[in-house]
């Protein structure tokens, strides 16, 4: 379906080669992950795109992500769950959803950039390259 990054050995490899930082998109609707998929390759970023919370925690058993971009509601439930895992994990991560941010959100949530759906590729970027530098401490460059 999307693609989906190497792993164990093979993963750390390429990661030595590229040195890309490494998002998983966590979207049920197809179109959105795919939209999401070209933005971040666009800007140099390695993409792993799952469309449930059942394959994302499949995914995370075998691979990391410096970043994760998760859509509130899934089919198969709430982003809070995964939330948990990427706290656990220390990785950083967007919520993406069509609903609008909580006045006071769940558990795990309070501290995590929300964008409402539709948002623009700029405003995305913006803050997925924001996360990154302030986790990498570097420039990230961005590629057209």
């Amino acid at each position: 379906m999307l693609a989906c990054l190497p792993s164990s050995s093979e993963e750390v490899m390429s990661r030595a080669i590229t040195d890309q930082p490494r998002c998983l998109v966590v979207e049920d609707q197809t179109l959105i992950a795919l939209s999401i998929e070209t933005y971040l390759e666009e800007a140099g970023i390695a993409v792993a795109s799952v469309g449930s919370l059942a394959k994302a925690r499949t995914w995370l058993e075998t691979n990391t992500a410096d970043i994760a971009i998760v859509d509130f509601m899934l089919q198969d439930g709430s982003a809070t769950e995964l939330a948990g895992e990427f706290n656990r994990r220390a990785i950083p991560f967007v919520i993406y959803s069509g609903y609008p941010p909580h006045q006071s959100p769940p558990s795990g949530l309070q501290s995590v950039p929300w964008l409402e759906k539709p948002t623009s590729r700029d405003a995305l970027l913006k803050v997925v390259l924001k996360i990154l530098m302030a986790v990498s401490g570097q420039v990230l460059p961005l590629h057209s």
